[in-house]
């Protein structure tokens, strides 16, 4: 008896319990179970989005393969609106503006390089953003190029964008800064890299001096 009795008490107790807690604690269950279930089919979502993108962006190699240039800007266009967050996108971008732009199809090519400045991890940014500065070179938008370059860069794009700025200051006509972007370039440049013969170069024609190494 004394234990069907001290039953009673635990069950009276649990219903006094649940009536004053059993919703919220039925929201919370409901709250988990379905953040819960939305990671999960996030997860499935991705790896979908990623296998869909990886066909598309093998049909894209196949149309550059071809030398198909319509289909290559079809084909990144259709993988930057429907797969935007993967990785191929991005590579889809740079690949249609380099197909553009050996085209000379410079609003196509800044088009896309700008879709990847905008959308890109900062890697691809970096890429996109160099390239971009390129053409706006090409095409005497030298304040545009200077402004694309401007901001951070990831470290080990540091020479790259220095030595670029140093291009545009020389069209400016402007060598003194262009001597200083090119000594950045030198010293932000690794010393196997064999794009530092060609910063010094530039730096030697418009009459730098060499950057003095350390002892």
């Amino acid at each position: 008896m004394a234990y069907d009795h001290a039953e009673e008490e635990q069950l009276a107790s649990l219903k006094a319990w649940w009536n004053q807690y059993g919703n919220l604690v039925t929201w919370l269950l409901i709250i988990v179970l379905a953040a819960y279930a939305a990671w999960a089919g996030w997860g499935v979502y991705q790896r979908n989005q990623s296998a869909q993108a990886a066909q598309l962006y093998e049909e894209l190699q196949k149309a550059v393969t071809a030398q198909d240039k319509e289909k290559i800007q079809r084909v990144a266009t259709d993988m930057e609106e429907k797969f935007s967050r993967t990785a191929y996108a991005q590579m889809s971008g740079l690949t249609a503006a380099k197909s553009a732009f050996d085209s000379n199809d410079f609003k196509t090519a800044k088009a896309q390089l700008q879709w990847v400045a905008d959308k890109g991890s900062a890697e691809y940014k970096a890429v996109a953003k160099i390239r971009l500065a390129g053409i706006l070179l090409d095409e005497k938008s030298y304040d545009e190029g200077l402004k694309v370059l401007a901001g951070d860069f990831p470290a080990e794009f540091a020479g790259v964008v220095s030595d670029r700025k140093g291009d545009i200051f020389v069209a400016q006509n402007k060598l003194d800064e262009a001597r200083t972007a090119y000594h950045a370039a030198l010293e932000k440049t690794d010393a196997q890299n064999p794009g530092r013969q060609l910063i010094q170069i530039k730096l030697d024609a418009i009459g730098g001096a060499p950057v003095k190494k350390a002892a």
